[in-house]
């Protein structure tokens, strides 16, 4: 009776194992489905400029519950005060604008070629006219989550997530130049649509292989 109670037990400790097995295989292709990995930001690699200014990013700030996202040309990153920052540039009448002043955290997404059309969605379109939708996942990009609640998109294959730790709005007193406010311009037609500023701390990094 010993020897057939023996061999039952171990009958259902392996059915057991059987059955649970799937949910950690699952569970495992839930964790390679974004197929991102973490670096360093010295280990970011490619041309800022040309990847800011002719491929685009997008900012998005918020949260699980609501966020806005939208697509900048505009902007930096570098070295300052002893850390890894960006700079990203916002004007008042944005809907991105309400976002940033009350959060902490804010991404940076970088994208290849095929989201080109995405991003242009998202230059054009203001959140403000997506009430029920919002305007990222209308333009068929899947948000995700850091660990710090900050929003960002399955689709890119580059994440920067920021820590925001100065802004200051731009004041016409301050260009040394009237190059850049001159009407004639056309960069500000008008003096209340100077951007914001903002410079985040780099504190993590994502990257899709």
């Amino acid at each position: 009776m010993k020897k057939y109670f023996l061999l039952i037990m171990l009958a259902i400790a392996f059915l057991s194992c059987c059955h649970n097995k799937p949910t950690v295989i699952e569970d495992i292709n839930m964790e390679r489905a974004d197929e991102f990995s973490p670096i360093t930001p010295e280990e970011i690699a490619g041309n800022v400029i040309q990847m800011i200014s002719n491929e685009w990013m997008l900012i998005t700030v918020g949260n699980q519950e609501k966020y806005n996202t939208m697509t900048a040309s505009w902007g930096m990153m570098g070295e300052l005060w002893g850390k890894p920052v960006t700079a990203c540039f916002i004007r008042p009448q944005r809907f991105t604008y309400e976002f940033i002043e009350n959060s902490e955290y804010y991404t940076l997404c970088f994208f290849d070629s095929t989201y080109h059309q995405a991003l242009e969605f998202c230059g054009t379109k203001s959140g403000r006219d997506y009430p029920d939708q919002n305007k990222a996942e209308a333009a068929g990009l899947t948000p995700a989550y850091t660990e710090n609640g900050a929003v960002y998109f399955k689709e890119s294959y580059l994440v920067i997530e920021c820590k925001k730790i100065y802004a200051q709005q731009f004041q016409k007193e301050f260009f040394v130049t009237d190059e850049i406010t001159n009407p004639d311009n056309r960069l500000y037609p008008t003096l209340d649509e100077l951007h914001k500023a903002y410079i985040g701390e780099i504190v993590k990094v994502l990257y899709r292989k």
